[in-house]
This record gives structure tokens, C-alpha cells and sequence, in this order.
């Protein structure tokens, strides 16, 4: 197939061409007149498998021939003369056994790391033990670096790195994949140096940028019919250019250095690097702009001497259009529009972008012309429906379950997904409305039972199926340790357990479809090698499985997508070709994305163990950026802002804009505006895409409902609303609308006074018994009993216990001089009054937080607060709470009291400030509060009286529950109320 020769083989793609296509072409180039089985005798080593697949495709086209060898490099096994190298260990396998050694190290040294960071540790650890292995570099090698300049950081490092190469040296009969690699391509070069295979072997697609592949590509361009095949090979760099990217030691940010490197380690330069095939690239023009634009930093002032050459700049910028959106979303929408008439147009198109939440806001946007893109890349495992499913179980043994962790359980799609799901679905809604109403944050059987009781009169359905939740999911927290094969074991059996139901015979769907087939391969890998972990807390194991689906394969569940339109990752991008291609997320931080934090070996470090350098990512990525911009039609798109920040664009995108806007500074045409200018077009689309048409702000609602329509019954307290906000009103009573509680509850003012209510109420009862107990202790100790029930939260408990016990000294002294006055007779629950309002049939409700009475029979009413009481000028206009009451105790709507005259009216305020505020009776007296009442509530009946929203708020800036359906926002109370007369 190739001629003798006296150097290595190395051919090269320019960037543009489709790559597995030549690979094709220059076979059958070289082939054409060779017997067919030479096809035969033929063998690939491709680093993909996406390449392998796109190969294997392009012959299946035909014609009908024998097919070459295709193998991934990390195959090898069977090129050997002798028995393989044992199978390599599992990476989970070696996670658990680095993680049991570091831990046992840390036992040892407790200050050496946190306690909570063996698994990040083993990660990380892990990650160097592939890199030192893969270039061949050991931990001795490490250890004689020079760092006479580093901190005592170094110290701790080399203990960790220690373990490292004694677990690599322990690991002999089970190595692990990195070394197995590195080990198996040095027998095969060993091999081959002795007895070379006499057919043709080509190495296609790789770059060399790891030690192992690099020692692979040596050896087969080493063989007699060997051959390297580079993609993307720039053949517009000059020779002095070459020459000074090789005496840079920073220049591994270069799209072309590992090249570079290549041709030293065959004794080549990239002068001698050969066209593979015939087949030009889409435009030579641009690839060369593009090369000149990447250039190294040391000779970018070859742009003002090769600049001005580029004569044919319109050829090379006519198919790029830059779209620089204000917003990612505006970004996405762009990109979508341009997708989707690619379609139309039947256009094979696209998108290549590292930033996985711009391909998601594309395929949102394209679902409004019903297109599914081809994504290459999947959902990640633990983001499928079971790899979620399977997180929030094991984070049930981490601590005490939430009514949040019950819920999100309850209501996902796998939960209970065996028979009867409809009705299992129907109860989750029903708990879910009583347990936001009433308050359940830490559920338990119990609880559960008490709530479901009161969440619908069907108890037959409900009362099976709450008990069922309660035994599976109440009280599994582990607080100490388990070995991880029980982790598994009871996690997998919980697992199952919900996902099946109480009448289910099976796992439900939870190991269905291919996200279940691969989340059980996790589970089922975690099993088998559970005798590795040792012993784990529950946190440790809900990280475990958390990484562990993680690093698991991404699945594709997906409906059928659209054959012409794809989202690739800059993996795939460089095995296939489209005639549209955009390069979005084109920002800096994202493409390319910044190195990662080495937590052991600094640049300089690095460098001197052989190590790879931080920059071989970028250089990597900046390889992929001038493959991708070399297709036929391109897009690069950015946005200037991203959530909370102005972005800077990729350096790449800054490059070719300095190139071109320099050039147009010396009089050539503005190409780079001419890019922007195509971009802007289609932004412009975008916004009429999103445009709305103009409505009306919103004017301040006064709606007037029908007589008919308007509550005739209310409660003491809400006759406060009505005044200060008469909408909320209308909002209950006529639309009868109730605002749902949050579901994760907090410790808020409301449960702090009706806890205060409780306690007071208890101590006084006390008292009533015991005149003994009239003392600071006995309410302290009432205090700490409700507080202790009925607050989960314990720094709210203790502040809210440190706060009372401030005014407890205040409140038994002036409940001495209380008892001294009048009899505490009735309590909360049994100070329920009812009164009718005969000439406006209206009924009002009264509940009195206490009523003591009189030798006389006077009766002296008082109300807790559990902040500050209102003054007498509030009580006057807006808060008649206790006016009202007194009212009513005068007209005899409490059946146990009956008329009775009243004495006084005082509310108990036990903020920070302890205080008391007696009610104005002597200027607002009982039946004149009674009339104004009937006045107020009157007034309300009449067909044209508008319930206002917000009319006198205490402060304008307070949240009101319906302010979002009064749309307050969009007006504000300086505007006049307009009234809206309801049929």
C-alpha cells in the first residue's frame, strides 16, 4: 500500500475537509489497483468510537467491498503475540480502595484533610494517578522535584501521593485501565521493533496529546507499512512560525502543538507532514485567515506583514455570520430560527457547543416548531428519571425526613409507577393541600395518618396508602456507620419498595428503558464491588452513588429526531461533517473552559515531572474552534451578558476580530461588520419573534361583585382586612380563593404567636389550680414543653425560648395584679362568640384569647400579642379586634357569658419591649363600634361599592397574599381605584 521509506509516515487533513470521508477516499486512492483482499489486510486504530461508527457507515455506502480492520486504540489485545495484561479494575473498584486508604491516613493525621473528603480526595487522586500513569511518570519522579520554593502545602501532598504509587504497586495483578493501556502499547512497540506485521496499520484521528497514545503513534509509524493520519493539520504556518511555537514552553494553548511535538518525536517537521488525499477543504480563504489569526502571541505582528496578502478576504467571510444577543436566551432563540430553517431547506446543520444549558434553551426553543434535535450527548444519568429518583431515596438515611424530601419523593414519576398510580397520584395532592395547611415539616406516621384524615371524607382510599408511606419512608435516617454492601442492600430494597407500591409485585418502572437498564448496571457494579468500600456514613454513601451515576454512561430515551438537525460536542464535531455549522457559547470561561484547580502539583511542577500543563485543554479545545470554523456555512454566536455579569469574548473570537477590524483600518473592507451585520438581521428576527403586542398596564382593582355574591358572614379579625384591604376580601369570600402555605415551612411571626397563645393559656390554667405556680419557673417551663413540641427547628427554639424568657419576669407580675382584678373564666377554645346583625342579615364571629370576669360580673377582656399592640389610634380606625369584642360580650353572643357589661379591654404585647395597651372604650364605647360596623359592612352591600385593593396598609411595602392576582406591580396606591361592576 505505501512505498519503502527511510522516515516516518505522517500524513495530514486540512481543517475543513470531512475527515472520516478522506480517511476513505485515500484508501481507495491507495487501493485502486490492489487485489480486493488487500482491503482486508488493512487496520485502522481510531481513538472513538464515533469515528469507528461514522467509518463503518461511509463503507456500508458502497461499493461492495472486503472492509478493512477497525479497532480503538484502547484495543489491543489481540495484536499481541502473548496472553493479555489481566483485565484492568473497575474505576469504581479503585475509587473505593483510594478512598479506604486516605481515610485511614487521615484517622491517623486528623489535621491532614477534613474528615468529610475521602471520596473527593479519591477523585481527585485519581485523576493524577491516570496522568502520571499515561506519561509514564512516578511517584519517585515527583518526589525529586525541586520545591525549595513551595509551601508546606507540599508536604502533605507527597503523603497523599505516596499512597498513590503504593496502591499502582499493589495493583499488578489488577491494574488499572491508564496502566494497562501504557503497558500493553510498550509490549506491542516491543513487538513490532522485533517483528513488524508486513500489512498496513494507520493510526487515524488522534492527536498524540497523551504520553500512551504518543508512544502507540511512534511505534506504528515505525512499521514498514505504518502510517499516522492528522486531522485538522494547518499547512498555512510558515516554517518560522513552527520554529518559534516549538521554543515556547507556554505554547500549548496552540491548536497546532501537539502536532508539533509529533513530528519531533518521529524526527520530522511539519514540513514533511504529507497531504493524505486530494479533497479540498470547504474554503482555503478562510483557513488561512484562521491560521493567522491563532497564531502564536510572540508573532502575532505577522498580521500587519501577512494581513495585508490576504487578498481574498471576501471568499473567506462571505458564509460566517456573528450573532453577538444581549441574553443567553436571545442567544438560543437565534440559533433555533436559523436550525429551523435549515430544515426547511433541508440543510444538514449543527450545533457544536461545550455549554450544555444553551443546547437545552435551543431544544426548548425548537420544541415550538416541533423539531427534536439529534443530541449527541444525551441526558446525563443522574439526571434521568431513575438516576434522580435514585439521589433523593439515599439522601432519605442522611437525616430526619422534611415534608420537601416526602413530596419530591411522592410525586416522582417512578414512585408507586406499578398499579394504581392514578390514585396514588390523587392522595399525594390530597397530603400534600392538608400538610401546607396545617403544617407537617418533619412527617411521621402519625402525622401522616392525622393529615390524611382531615385531606378528604374517601378515608377508604387514603388511609391504606398513608400508612404505607409512613412505615417506608418515616425514620430511615442511619447515624452511624454501615459497610456498603448494606448501603447497597437497603437502599436498592427502598428503592424498589416505593417504586412498586403496596400492591405491587415489582420494581415498577424504575429498571425500565435504557436509563433504568443503566442505573441498575450502577447499582448492580456498586454491589460487586462493595467489599472494597469498608465501612460508610450515610452522607458518605449519597455521595458515593451521586458520583457514581454521575460518571455512568448518558442515555438517549428520546422520540425520534430530526434526521438533519444535530447538537454535537466538540467530540463528535470532529468525526463528522454538516453544511451548517454553529459555534455557540463563544465565550470566555465557557469555550474554552478555564483549567481546573490541581489540588497537588502546580504549573511549574508539572512541567518538570512531564506531567501535562493546564494549557493542553485550551490547546485542545482552540484544535476543536479551528476544525469547526472551517466548515461550509458557520455561525459564531455569544451573548454579551450572561445571567449576572457582561461576558469577554473567547480569545479566538477576539483574535479574528482584531485581524479583520485591523485590516479595515488600513483600508481594506470591514469584513468583521459585514459578519455583524448578518448577525444583527437575524437578532432583529428574534425580537419580532418575541414581541408582544402592547397591553395595558394594569389599573388598581376595585371590583364590584353582585349583592349577591358578597360575604354575609365574617370573623372579628377580618373586619381589619376589610378595612385595610378590602380586595383580600373579595378575593376569599367570592372568588373563594385560599393562599396555600409554603411548604417547606420556616419559623415565622404567625406559628411564634400561636405558640405564645398556647403558653400563656396553659400557665394561667395553671395558676387556676395551683396559685403556687405563679412563678417565672412554671411559665419557663410551659414555655420550654410547647416549644419543644411544636418547634422542629432548634436555633428558632432557643431564640424564641431566650426571648420569652425576657419578659417572663413581666408577664407573672402583672398576671399577679390581673388575678387581683378579675377571674380568668374563659380561654381561647371556649371564648367563642356568634352575633347576627339582623338589619344587614349579617353574621360575625368573635374568638376571645381570654375573658376573665369580675366580682361583679364585669368582664375584662384581653388578647396576646406576640410583638408590639396597637395603639389607641390604631385601634381607633383600622385594628377594632378587641372594640368589637367587647361589642359582642355587651349583645351577648358568648352563650356561656351572656350580656354582661364590660369592664376593660387590654392587649398583652411580650415583645422585646413587654407592654400593655388598653383598648379605647371610653372614646370608641361598645355600641358605637357596633354601629359603625353595621355602617361599615352596609356599605359593603351596596351594588357599587368596590372592594379596593391595598386601601391603608400599615406600610406599602408589605406582601399581601393576593397581590399577584390584584397584579400590584403594574399600579401602585397613588392611584385612584377603578371600580369594575361584575355580573
Amino acid at each position: 500500500m505505501f512505498d519503502p521509506s527511510d522516515t516516518a509516515r505522517l500524513y495530514g487533513c486540512a481543517p475543513g475537509v470531512d475527515f472520516p470521508l478522506a480517511v476513505v477516499r485515500g484508501l481507495e486512492d491507495r487501493l485502486k489497483d490492489a487485489p480486493p483482499e488487500a482491503w482486508a489486510r488493512v487496520t485502522l486504530l481510531v481513538n472513538t468510537t464515533r469515528m469507528a461508527r461514522r467509518l463503518r457507515a461511509l463503507f456500508d455506502e458502497g461499493p461492495a467491498r472486503l472492509l478493512p480492520r477497525i479497532r480503538m486504540i484502547t484495543q489491543l489485545d489481540d495484536l499481541l503475540p502473548a496472553q493479555p495484561l489481566p483485565p484492568s479494575a473497575s474505576p469504581l473498584r479503585r475509587r473505593l480502595e483510594l478512598a479506604t486508604l486516605i481515610q485511614t491516613l487521615i484517622d491517623r493525621q486528623p489535621d491532614l484533610a477534613p474528615d468529610a473528603g475521602p471520596f473527593d480526595l479519591a477523585d481527585s487522586l485519581a485523576t493524577l494517578m491516570d496522568e502520571m500513569q499515561g506519561e509514564g511518570v512516578s511517584a519517585a519522579d515527583i518526589a525529586n522535584l525541586d520545591v525549595s520554593d513551595q509551601s508546606g502545602h507540599w508536604a502533605r501532598a507527597q503523603q497523599f501521593i505516596a499512597i498513590a504509587q503504593d496502591y499502582i504497586d499493589a495493583s499488578n495483578s489488577a491494574p488499572d485501565s491508564e496502566a494497562r493501556q501504557r503497558a500493553t502499547v510498550m509490549q506491542l512497540a516491543e513487538h513490532w521493533a522485533h517483528t513488524p506485521p508486513k500489512d498496513p496499520v494507520i493510526v487515524v484521528g488522534s492527536t498524540g496529546s497523551r504520553g500512551t497514545t504518543l508512544l502507540l503513534m511512534q511505534a506504528v509509524a515505525a512499521l514498514p507499512q505504518g502510517a499516522v493520519l492528522l486531522p485538522g493539520f494547518d499547512d498555512h504556518m510558515p516554517a518560522d512560525v513552527w520554529d518559534v511555537l516549538a521554543k515556547d514552553q507556554t505554547a500549548e494553548d496552540h491548536p497546532q502543538f501537539r502536532f508539533l511535538r509529533l513530528c519531533h518525536a518521529l524526527n520530522l517537521q511539519p514540513a514533511d507532514v504529507t497531504p493524505w488525499t486530494g479533497l479540498p477543504p470547504a474554503s482555503r480563504a478562510r483557513n488561512a485567515v484562521v491560521s493567522l489569526a491563532l497564531r502564536p502571541a510572540p508573532v502575532t505582528d505577522a498580521w500587519r506583514e501577512e494581513g495585508p496578502r490576504l487578498t481574498d478576504l471576501i471568499t473567506a467571510t462571505a458564509n460566517i455570520t456573528l450573532v453577538e444577543a444581549d441574553t443567553p436566551r436571545a442567544e438560543a432563540i437565534a440559533i433555533a430560527m436559523r436550525l429551523r430553517k435549515a430544515a426547511d431547506d433541508g440543510q444538514k446543520a449543527a450545533l457544536i457547543t461545550p455549554d450544555r444549558m444553551l443546547t437545552r434553551q435551543v431544544t426548548a426553543a425548537l420544541d415550538r416548531w416541533d423539531i427534536v434535535p439529534d443530541d449527541s450527548a444525551g441526558t446525563p444519568l443522574h439526571l434521568s428519571p431513575p438516576g434522580r429518583f435514585l439521589r433523593h431515596v439515599a439522601a432519605v438515611f442522611q437525616s430526619p425526613l422534611d415534608a420537601e424530601a416526602l413530596l419530591t419523593l411522592l410525586k416522582h414519576p417512578l414512585a408507586h409507577s406499578g398499579a394504581d398510580r392514578n390514585l396514588h397520584q390523587l392522595n399525594t395532592q390530597r397530603l400534600e393541600l392538608r400538610m401546607r395547611k396545617d403544617g407537617l415539616p418533619y412527617p411521621d406516621p402519625d402525622g401522616l395518618i392525622r393529615c390524611a384524615a382531615k385531606a378528604t371524607k374517601q378515608v377508604e382510599e387514603i388511609e391504606p396508602w398513608v400508612t404505607w408511606v409512613g412505615d417506608v419512608l418515616c425514620g430511615r435516617e442511619v447515624t452511624g456507620q454501615l459497610p456498603l454492601a448494606n448501603w447497597v442492600s437497603l437502599h436498592r430494597t427502598l428503592s424498589e419498595t416505593l417504586a412498586q407500591g403496596p400492591n405491587g409485585t415489582d420494581a415498577g418502572e424504575l429498571w425500565e428503558k435504557k436509563a433504568g437498564k443503566a442505573a441498575r448496571s450502577v447499582m448492580d457494579s456498586l454491589a460487586e464491588n462493595a467489599g472494597y468500600g469498608g465501612e460508610l456514613s450515610a452522607r458518605d454513601y449519597a455521595s458515593l452513588v451521586a458520583t457514581a451515576l454521575r460518571q455512568g454512561d448518558d442515555v438517549r430515551d428520546r422520540d425520534t429526531p430530526h434526521p438533519d438537525i444535530m447538537i454535537w460536542g466538540t467530540l463528535e464535531a470532529r468525526v463528522q461533517g454538516a453544511d451548517l455549522v454553529i459555534l455557540a457559547g463563544l465565550n470566555d470561561g465557557t469555550w474554552p473552559e478555564p483549567p481546573a484547580p490541581d489540588p497537588w502539583l502546580n504549573r511549574k511542577m508539572r512541567f518538570d515531572a512531564g506531567l501535562l500543563l493546564p494549557e493542553r485543554r485550551i490547546g485542545l479545545s482552540a484544535h476543536d474552534f479551528q476544525q469547526a470554523i472551517a466548515a461550509p456555512e458557520v455561525w459564531l454566536t455569544r451573548s454579551i451578558r450572561s445571567d449576572d455579569a457582561e461576558t469577554v469574548p473567547s480569545r479566538w473570537v477576539n483574535r479574528l476580530r482584531n485581524l479583520l477590524q485591523g485590516l479595515a483600518s488600513q483600508g481594506q473592507e470591514d469584513h468583521w461588520a459585514a459578519m455583524q451585520d448578518r448577525g444583527t438581521h437575524w437578532l432583529a428576527l428574534t425580537r419580532q419573534l418575541d414581541a408582544a403586542p402592547d397591553v395595558p398596564k394594569a389599573t388598581r382593582p376595585a371590583p364590584c361583585p353582585p349583592v349577591s355574591a358578597r360575604p354575609r358572614r365574617f370573623t372579628v379579625t377580618e373586619i381589619q382586612t376589610l378595612i385595610r384591604d378590602p380586595y383580600a376580601i373579595y378575593a376569599k369570600h367570592v372568588l373563594r380563593l385560599r393562599a396555600l402555605r409554603p411548604l417547606v415551612q420556616t419559623p415565622d411571626a404567625l406559628l411564634r404567636g400561636i405558640l405564645s397563645h398556647d403558653v400563656m393559656e396553659r400557665f394561667v390554667r395553671d395558676t387556676l389550680d395551683n396559685p403556687d405556680t405563679l412563678t417565672v419557673d412554671a411559665l419557663m417551663e410551659h414555655a420550654r414543653h410547647v416549644l419543644t413540641r411544636d418547634v422542629p427547628w432548634p436555633a428558632a427554639r432557643t431564640l424564641w425560648l431566650a426571648r420569652f424568657s425576657r419578659a417572663a419576669e413581666w408577664l407573672v407580675e402583672t398576671e399577679k395584679v390581673r388575678h387581683t382584678i378579675a377571674t380568668p373564666t374563659l380561654f381561647e377554645n371556649e371564648a367563642i362568640g356568634k352575633l347576627t346583625l339582623p338589619a344587614i342579615k349579617t353574621e360575625l364571629e368573635g374568638r376571645a384569647d381570654r375573658i376573665d370576669v369580675d366580682a361583679s360580673g364585669a368582664v375584662i377582656l384581653y388578647d396576646y400579642k406576640s410583638g408590639s399592640p396597637p395603639t389607641k389610634d390604631q385601634q381607633k380606625h383600622f385594628d377594632k379586634q378587641l372594640l368589637i369584642e367587647a361589642a359582642m360580650v355587651e349583645e351577648g353572643a358568648f352563650a356561656t357569658l351572656g350580656p354582661r357589661p364590660v369592664r376593660a379591654a387590654q392587649f398583652i404585647g411580650m415583645g422585646s419591649t413587654p407592654k400593655t395597651e388598653d383598648a379605647p372604650l371610653d372614646i370608641e364605647p361598645p355600641r358605637q363600634v357596633l354601629a359603625e360596623l353595621v355602617g361599615l359592612l352596609s356599605a359593603y352591600l351596596e351594588g357599587d361599592k368596590g372592594y379596593t385593593s391595598r386601601r391603608a396598609l400599615y406600610e406599602d411595602r408589605e406582601a399581601r397574599d393576593y397581590d399577584q392576582l390584584a397584579r400590584f406591580g403594574e399600579w401602585d396606591v397613588t392611584e385612584e381605584p377603578v371600580a369594575e361592576v361584575l355580573e
